[in-house]
């Protein structure tokens, strides 16, 4: 399927580098690394109740949020797979780390609720970009700003358990991040129909109905 028509929408991406068929490099590298930490926090925080090391776990995760696609455009190393990989590493942590969380009561579900519903929301826009053979859209930077900052929330959240001597501040702190995180997760959200329901008229061509 061609992204080339969800490109359009950001000529800058385009203009700065295209993507190449590289998978062996360091930002995937790196992106790969992400991935294998999602079910080494879930081991850690579920069956071994190691919190510290989950904690670690977690941060290292959110920290190297960006490092990867910062890596990729001062190598040159920018490639399809790694626009596909960096996404997906970013869902993951946050969808095991919110279940993980629900499960031993660290966020209460509706705060689970409110993001699978924005999961739900954006996968049924891609499987109507699909059906009009597009591929994702560009991951857009309020959406990669929500990533950040939830992802910055769950380690402070889950030390607000372990830290009793400051847990009323450092959960404040938490919270702060997760309610920010969970507003513009949606936004850049609503982004993504906006841009796919273009996508689709354009598609379907000047006579069909908006």
């Amino acid at each position: 399927m061609s992204r080339r028509p969800a490109r359009e929408e950001h000529p800058r991406d385009t203009g700065e580098q295209a993507p190449g068929d590289q998978v062996l490099n360091v930002p995937n590298l790196i992106s790969f690394g992400r991935l294998l930490g999602v079910p080494l926090f879930l081991y850690l925080f579920l069956v071994a109740r190691a919190d510290v090391a989950a904690v670690v776990v977690l941060a290292i995760g959110g920290t190297t949020d960006w490092v990867d696609g910062w890596i990729a455009r001062r190598l040159r190393q920018v490639s399809r797979l790694g626009e596909l990989l960096d996404p997906l590493a970013d869902r993951l942590y946050i969808l095991a780390t919110l279940l993980a969380f629900t499960a031993r009561e660290v966020v209460p579900w509706q705060f689970t609720a409110a993001l699978l519903a924005r999961e739900l929301l954006l996968l049924g826009s891609l499987a109507v970009l699909r059906r009009y053979g597009y591929g994702p859209p560009p991951v857009h930077y309020v959406g990669k700003t929500a990533t950040f900052l939830l992802l910055a929330a769950f380690p402070v959240l889950l030390l607000a358990t372990e830290w009793t001597g400051a847990a009323t501040a450092t959960a404040a702190i938490g919270w702060g991040l997760a309610w920010w995180g969970l507003v513009l997760y949606w936004v850049a959200g609503g982004m993504y129909v906006v841009q796919a329901a273009r996508l689709v008229r354009a598609a379907r061509g000047p006579g069909a109905a908006a």
